[in-house]
């Protein structure tokens, strides 16, 4: 399905491609890299990364890098503070001490797990937060096109 760009194959939707990336945050933290393993897998338009991540491998070759920046809005969303929770702690399992920045997981109504991050405690109330941790972040990727299968 790739599309013939010169004597290198361009990735477009459908194709299975094979990125190494390093991600960071506007501060130049990094929050995650596949330097130093394998590169991650994945089909564009499978919406297994982010969308930002795979609009920006869409055309690029193999050996091609790039840095690009990729919106909250196609990364993982605005922080929703309906996501945010304060629960008293008396609903806590007992053997539970939280501690801001704990992560917990709870089930739903449908029975599927959600990820919290404890992000405040007192004596009586527990702050918990749904939001995926990086919601609300731009986020700045290096990326580098392996192959296109």
């Amino acid at each position: 399905m790739a599309a013939r760009k010169g004597t290198q194959m361009a990735a477009q939707n459908g194709d299975k491609v094979r990125v190494h990336y390093t991600g960071k945050l506007k501060d130049g933290t990094v929050f995650d890299s596949s330097q130093g393993g394998e590169p991650i897998e994945f089909a564009i338009g499978s919406q297994m990364v982010i969308a930002g991540f795979e609009n920006a491998v869409v055309g690029m070759e193999p050996g091609d890098t790039k840095s690009v920046t990729i919106a909250s809005q196609e990364a993982y969303g605005e922080h929703d503070p309906r996501l945010v929770q304060d629960i008293p702690r008396t609903e806590l399992p007992p053997e539970l001490e939280p501690q801001t920045g704990m992560r917990l997981t709870a089930s739903g109504g449908d029975g599927r797990e959600i990820a919290l991050v404890v992000t405040e405690v007192n004596d009586n109330v527990v702050r918990l937060d749904a939001n995926h941790p990086l919601a609300g972040e731009d986020l700045t990727f290096e990326i580098q096109l392996v192959a296109v299968a």
